[in-house]
């Protein structure tokens, strides 16, 4: 059974703006796992601050956990960014949250984005977790995430090879959680632009709460396909897009 370990936790409203497609910068973040792409700590503050003029609702700045450098760099971004959400990314284990929250205090719009895979052969090899207690991570992650900022995204790690019911539930415990953006990545570069749509019509066509979350894409590149595929879940219903400037990153 799922226990709600902090209280008074309510979920996120819908936006009043639910046609617009947010624009989720991950170059920071996600980019940087490019060979070659690395970034100094000031042209990672020359970029965000180019992206928050550029209108970019939400930059994911960095993984605070991964090193001091990153942890120095999400800070200082939240910090100076005037216009755009500032997001950083942590699984789900506590103390990575906690670092989450120090990083991002600053900004004016915090965001912590918290993940954990979902799919069988994940949770079996890489988590060596069964999915009840997978569901049991996932809920106390989101609920102490909301312990420190109202912004809350989910992210589970290899949605397309998840089994669609367990999904299901993943997608209900979280919203109800706290969280008030839901990714469903196309962790591997697996799915196709139909299976994507379909995919994220299906989810929000069965999940009672959908309409209190918005849905995002994260499409890696593997086929090909990652552009295709992020349109294909817009036209699904997803209203973000995680993306990188000029592709880079996976």
């Amino acid at each position: 059974m799922i226990t709600d370990t902090v209280a008074g936790n309510e979920p996120a409203q819908t936006a009043p703006d639910a046609e617009h497609v947010r624009i989720f910068d991950t170059t920071l973040r996600d980019g940087e796992q490019l060979p070659g792409a690395s970034m100094t700590f000031n042209e990672r503050l020359q970029v965000a601050e180019l992206l928050d003029a550029m209108g970019v609702d939400i930059i994911e700045a960095g993984l605070p956990v991964a090193s001091n450098g990153d942890f120095e760099s999400v800070q200082e971004i939240a910090r100076r960014s005037k216009n755009s959400v500032v997001a950083s990314l942590s699984c789900a284990a506590f103390k990575d949250i906690d670092l989450c929250d120090e990083a991002v205090k600053p900004a004016a719009q915090p965001r912590i984005h918290t993940f954990i895979s979902t799919s069988p052969i994940h949770m079996k090899y890489k988590l060596q977790l069964e999915p009840e207690e997978v569901l049991q991570h996932v809920y106390d992650s989101v609920a102490r995430t909301r312990n420190w900022v109202d912004d809350v995204e989910w992210n589970a790690e290899d949605g397309t090879r998840t089994e669609f019911e367990f999904l299901c539930r993943y997608v209900e415990a979280t919203i109800k959680a706290g969280a008030s953006t839901i990714n469903i990545p196309d962790t591997v570069g697996y799915t196709t632009p139909l299976e994507y749509k379909d995919l994220f019509e299906r989810v929000r066509a069965t999940v009672p709460n959908s309409d209190q979350a918005i849905f995002s894409v994260h499409c890696h590149d593997d086929l090909g396909l990652a552009v295709a595929n992020s349109l294909a879940g817009v036209a699904g219903g997803a209203r973000q897009i995680e993306c990188t400037i000029n592709g880079l990153g996976e």
